[in-house]
């Protein structure tokens, strides 16, 4: 059932998300940093922790997921160390992940050579 789950909550985030690009004039960028600050906005009122906890991966790997793990470094953070916890507990928080994405998509661009868009 877990898998389940994911499926179905990770694809409605996904199914909302492009209808907020069809929809709006939102640029992609803009609609990446919404879902960030949503995701941090929805951990520190408390909902979601037990989406997470529900849906696993489908709603922890999202952006909004992204968010709420900055939201829980830093919070995190601040209890621990005061005010430089503002500062420090969104990068302890996301460290792994963000050194992850550059490490794997720089191995990418030397394995299927990228190049830039003509328009």
């Amino acid at each position: 059932m877990d898998y389940i789950h994911a499926f179905w909550v990770g694809g409605l985030i996904c199914a909302l998300v492009q209808i907020l690009l069809e929809k709006t004039k939102l640029l992609p960028g803009r609609v990446m940093v919404i879902l960030v600050c949503l995701g941090a906005v929805l951990g520190a009122v408390g909902i979601y922790g037990p989406l997470i906890e529900f849906a696993g991966a489908g709603a922890s790997v999202p952006l909004l997921g992204f968010g709420n793990t900055l939201w829980k470094g830093v919070k995190e953070a601040v209890d621990a160390k005061g005010v430089l916890g503002l500062f420090l507990g969104g990068f302890q928080a996301s460290a792994a992940g963000i050194s992850g994405a550059l490490i794997f998509s720089y191995l990418a661009s030397w394995i299927f050579e990228p190049r830039m868009k003509d328009e």
